[in-house]
């Protein structure tokens, strides 16, 4: 990518993101109320849920499974990223699942939450109850297909790691730098791979909800939207997500290992930090929403929609099979 491609994709994400944080300030009465406290069980769940699997006797199980899966699979065992992915792994594992509750039920509440204040009274077609209930289906569909999505990012990465190990061993060319330079081309297409199908999960949501459509049809036409925007997107989610990280710290070190402090000061800090999450959450789903806004009209110009069209002739006479994207 050339800097002058590189200067345009940054000052596209300054700009989308600071129509987000206007349009967040400007009606924060509205944001911080309900789609806030909406996403705060999911806040709390989320902190709950590493202390719980640190501790669960359930957490070695998995790890012991997942270190001997990648000793099978030809991962050699006294590489440091081993112990470090097996760890993280296996706590990333259980955390999400403990978690899934609250991300299909609070969570999807306030993202709809979010979406439909930042709707205008035009968008809103017919009966809003419906309309609601409707696109909430949607939503959850595809919130579940999402999570398939990911799952199958996370094993494709993991799959190629393991083959280029298993290559590396085949030929004899084993060797701790060589090792070092296999992990460190694995991380970054990990990271890589990652963040881009995080970003198209949190587009198709969106798009889920405004146009009717759930699914894997959502997560498609997100795919088709995030061509050659990539960068910008990218630019867009890294500052969110060390924000949230930044609170994630901040909740283990002033509550989590709070050991000499009263216990009712401890849980009105942690309930604050909780909300400061709900909250980045909430301005997380107003800068995706921005983002869809302004890929719809960099395509104003463009041909939005693609069609593929197959023919089948047969007997009975035509068939048409017709996939729109």
């Amino acid at each position: 990518m050339k800097a002058s491609e590189i200067l345009v994709s940054m000052e596209k994400a300054s700009e989308i993101m600071r129509r987000s944080i206007f349009t967040f300030l400007q009606s924060i009465h509205l944001f911080s109320s309900t789609p806030a406290f909406l996403a705060l069980p999911f806040a709390v769940a989320v902190f709950l849920s590493q202390s719980f699997v640190s501790s669960s006797s359930l957490f070695l199980v998995v790890e012991a499974r997942l270190h001997s899966l990648f000793v099978v699979s030809g991962f050699p065992p006294s590489l440091e990223l081993f112990t470090i992915l097996t760890l993280k792994l296996s706590q990333t594992f259980l955390a999400y699942l403990l978690v899934l509750p609250f991300t299909l039920s609070f969570l999807l509440l306030a993202k709809a939450s979010t979406i439909l204040a930042l709707q205008s009274s035009k968008q809103l077609q017919g009966n809003t109850l419906f309309y609601s209930i409707c696109s909430f289906i949607n939503l959850l569909v595809t919130q579940i297909c999402t999570s398939l999505v990911l799952l199958a990012a996370n094993a494709t990465c993991l799959c190629i790691l393991v083959l280029c190990f298993n290559f590396v061993e085949l030929f004899a060319l084993s060797s701790p730098k060589l090792h070092l330079l296999v992990s460190a081309a694995g991380t970054i297409l990990y990271s890589v791979v990652f963040t881009n199908t995080c970003i198209i999960c949190n587009l198709s949501l969106i798009i889920s909800w405004m146009e009717k459509r759930g699914g894997f049809n959502s997560i498609l036409k997100a795919c088709f939207l995030i061509q050659d925007r990539s960068s910008v997107a990218m630019a867009l989610v890294v500052p969110i997500n060390i924000c949230l990280a930044a609170i994630d710290a901040l909740f283990q070190y002033r509550v989590a290992r709070a050991s000499q402090r009263s216990k009712p000061a401890v849980i009105m800090e942690g309930i604050l930090i909780s909300y400061l999450y709900s909250m980045l959450l909430v301005l997380d789903t107003i800068v995706s929403f921005m983002f869809l806004k302004s890929c719809k009209q960099d395509h104003q110009e463009e041909p939005y929609s693609q069609r593929i069209e197959i023919s089948i002739r047969g007997k009975d006479g035509k068939v048409d099979i017709k996939l729109s994207v």
